[in-house]
């Protein structure tokens, strides 16, 4: 192949606005797709950017992360939203298409594109460069062997199990309180105390809570180290104070005691911004999480930047294998983009495909590309290279943006979140 000739595996929302991102700027691009050769078992046809599960893209409002995110991929003319826009339907705030139409979109637009080259059938074998691997959540049994022989046995997980993650500032603090068990390793935990009738209330909640419905393919995907925080709860009364609510060795400075039972709350982040709720990883559907979750003391008006999630999600452990843009570590030249590389949910999966086209387009030039961190693009990005040894994928959110300087109101620090963000793009995208 030339040098300008580029793999694309995978056609999905990343690998398609890959294609189309390094096609517009004179690459002569490759992309696989082992569809409708070989089926996963939740796709139905053959249509590029087939959605699988839900066809709405979030939020429009320009002041959330879903509706600022939508901004900076239309500034940086991404195919995926120009099509959505296309195919949109009736959702009130949100960007919900026609998913068939999105799908026969982006299909014709990207058949029709005389600088790709649809290449149907599986890819096996591990990508020279340049390349960007963009197989998705449902990658192949053979491919996703290849990826483990060539990134590492532990470098690639095929459940997604991971606990709610909430905005540190919808948090009641005059509840809770900063400590670790026994006082050792200072104050790195925040505390959530109950006592015995509020955990009562909770636990019959819990397990009282409706589940999401697990598709065939994805079995029993529960293990003992790794179970669903109801699933404990299942089994009597009190396994979860002996499990991840145990309050032994914590004294809750308010009344002097040992709580009951303890939620412990972990930062998420450097400046602490967001907080991960210690062994919750669930399959409680959104709305029953919220309710439910909202009943321990100090989180009764919690804001939640993700839900939990126990399902089939290949993903690889980004900030152990993955470099600046998506670019691995030990392989230049080659990029891995959509939830394969950590990130989740359906724009942030083409946020990350356009991230790696530009940056692998710029690399065949000499170059590299610096998105700024003030963007959900460069924060996204940021996110998935940083050193977390806890590491699970997640959707955009202001908490992954640099802080602002000053105190304001919520409404007014989203408004300047979204301001920053779009002028740092606007600077970007000129250049």
């Amino acid at each position: 192949m030339l040098m300008n000739d580029v793999k694309v595996i995978g056609g999905g929302l990343a690998g398609c606005e890959a294609a189309w991102q390094l096609a517009q700027r004179g690459c002569q691009v490759f992309l696989w797709e082992m569809r409708p050769k070989k089926m996963t078992p939740a796709h139905s046809s053959g249509e590029l950017a087939e959605l699988v599960c839900s066809n709405s893209l979030g939020a429009k409002n320009p002041d959330s992360a879903g509706g600022l995110l939508k901004a900076e991929l239309q500034k940086l003319n991404s195919l995926i939203m120009d099509c959505a826009y296309q195919a949109q339907v009736p959702a009130g705030g949100a960007l919900a298409v026609d998913r068939h139409q999105f799908a026969q979109l982006i299909t014709w637009r990207i058949t029709n594109h005389p600088n790709i080259h649809i290449k149907r059938g599986e890819w096996s074998q591990f990508p020279s460069a340049p390349a960007i691997i963009a197989t998705g959540p449902l990658t192949s049994a053979e491919f996703s062997e290849t990826l483990r022989d060539n990134l590492g046995e532990d470098m690639l997980f095929f459940y997604d199990a991971a606990s709610p993650i909430i905005d540190a500032e919808s948090i009641d603090y005059s509840k809770a309180f900063f400590a670790a068990r026994y006082g050792k390793g200072g104050e790195d935990y925040l505390n959530c105390p109950m006592n015995q009738e509020e955990y009562r209330v909770f636990f019959q909640n819990l397990v009282e809570a409706k589940s999401v419905v697990l598709k065939d393919f994805e079995g029993d995907i529960y293990f003992e180290h790794c179970l669903p925080v109801e699933v404990i709860a299942s089994r009597g009364p009190k396994t979860l104070t002996f499990g991840p609510l145990k309050p032994v060795g914590l004294v809750d400075p308010h009344t002097g005691q040992q709580p009951y039972a303890v939620v412990q709350l972990r930062k998420e982040d450097v400046q602490g911004q967001l907080f991960n709720m210690v062994g919750f990883q669930t399959n409680l559907t959104w709305g029953e999480q919220k309710r439910v979750f909202r009943m321990i003391p100090g989180l009764e008006k919690a804001e939640f930047v993700r839900y939990g999630v126990m399902h089939r999600n290949t993903f690889v452990h980004a900030p152990r294998v993955l470099g600046k843009n998506f670019q691995l570590q030990a392989f230049p030249g080659v990029y891995i983009a959509g939830q394969l590389s950590g990130v989740e949910g359906y724009l942030e999966s083409t946020a990350s495909g356009l991230t790696a086209a530009l940056d692998l387009w710029a690399n065949l030039h000499g170059g590299s590309v610096d998105f700024p961190r003030e963007t959900l693009m460069g924060s996204l990005s940021d996110y998935v290279t940083r050193p977390n040894k806890n590491f699970q994928p997640m959707n955009a959110n202001f908490g992954l943006l640099p802080p602002l300087q000053k105190k304001v109101s919520k409404r007014e620090r989203r408004k300047l979140y979204v301001d920053r963000a779009l002028e740092e793009m606007l600077f970007f995208a000129k250049d």
